[in-house]
């Protein structure tokens, strides 16, 4: 009571702005005030004041805006001038701000490089490489507060006869939260409506986060776990390489996700550790791209081909992309034609519900 007493207007402060030409050089005078109050802080180049501001948009997680965390900023600015004074320089050039960059994400990173070195040394199992059925790499976040990374989550999918339908082993274990439920949730209703058109569904499976111990929530694996149940149901297997990120709707279209950047990144760790084939990377919804302020190591790969970030719009584009074959339309009876992926799929759906039937009529 005493405090709205005291404070009667409320306003409210964002921590990121609009990445305009007026905000870029209100950032060039925030540098300028902060070396004329601080003599440790060295004078910037014009080049260095351009990489603290793309800083601030890779901060703030987007291309059309810039954070306003103006104490990360100052930290920033001030171990830069400590870089540059250390080279001997007598100003800040941009060389030094990347290298302030690296050595704070560096000293945050301590649990970053274990997961990378447990998937080396294969205590957590990724493959990276080649192909296999039922299983994809889905992309995970780890968030410690004040630093977050991304790393490569093995979703897996069994399917055999029975009536049981979708389980997902994360709920059951009671270790999945309500919205990644209705993630999988939209995944039965997706599926049921390209193959249950005809005829309901007879069929057991199960998906399943390997290697996850602790609570699982968020919709953005719901893609990854569509493409492993197909690959179980066709029988053919998807790329290793490529790890899939992205919620989806009933009607197969993917939605944007959170830290995005840090998945991207997460990946490309992962991969440039166990040493790049030319065909790893990673698949994300087309509505995140807006967002993508990546490390320049990853920009570099990705010009390079070592690295690839694929955009796509439906779930239909990134089975295509896994599988190499065309995921397939249905005619007017709605059966696919042969030589797609949703054909075999149906094909297996169809050999599973006549045992089924076969077996009650046994009973």
């Amino acid at each position: 009571e005493d405090f709205r007493k005291l404070f009667t207007i409320r306003a409210d402060f964002d921590t990121e702005m609009p990445w305009t030409e007026e905000a870029a050089w209100a950032i060039a005078r925030f540098i300028r005030a902060r070396s004329l109050e601080n003599p440790g802080i060295l004078p910037f180049s014009p080049e260095a004041v351009a990489r603290v501001v793309e800083y601030a948009a890779e901060l703030a997680g987007d291309q059309r805006k810039l954070s306003t965390r103006f104490a990360a900023l100052t930290a920033l600015l001030e171990e830069a001038s400590f870089w540059a004074k250390e080279s001997g320089a007598e100003r800040v050039e941009a060389e030094h701000v990347r290298l302030a960059i690296e050595k704070g994400r560096s000293r945050h990173s301590l649990l970053a490089e274990k997961v990378r070195e447990w998937i080396k040394r294969g205590k957590i199992v990724v493959q990276l490489s080649g192909a296999a059925v039922g299983q994809v790499n889905g992309l995970a976040v780890v968030d410690l507060g004040d630093f977050a990374f991304g790393r490569p989550q093995r979703v897996t999918a069994n399917v055999f006869a029975g009536k049981s339908g979708v389980v997902d082993i994360e709920r059951e274990a009671e270790l999945g939260g309500k919205i990644h439920t209705k993630g999988v949730m939209i995944l039965k209703s997706y599926f049921g409506e390209k193959f249950a058109a005809k005829a309901p569904l007879s069929f057991s499976a199960s998906l399943a986060m390997e290697q996850a111990y602790s609570g699982i929530e968020g919709d953005s694996a719901s893609a990854a776990e569509l493409c492993a149940l197909l690959s179980a149901l066709s029988g053919v297997p998807f790329k290793q390489g490529i790890a899939v990120t992205g919620a989806i709707d009933q009607k197969g279209n993917l939605q944007p996700v959170g830290g995005i950047n840090e998945k991207i990144y997460g990946h490309f760790l992962v991969c440039k550790e166990l040493g790049f084939t030319g065909e790893q990377g990673v698949v994300i919804p087309k509505r995140n791209v807006d967002e993508l302020m990546l490390p320049e190591e990853v920009v570099e790969a990705v010009a390079q081909g070592k690295f690839h970030i694929w955009a796509c719009d439906t779930v239909e584009e990134v089975l295509e992309l896994l599988s190499g074959m065309p995921a397939g339309k249905p005619d007017e009876n709605g059966n696919y034609p042969e030589g797609t992926l949703f054909h075999r799929v149906q094909k297996r759906l169809e050999e599973i519900s006549k045992k089924v039937k076969e077996e009650e009529d046994e009973d």
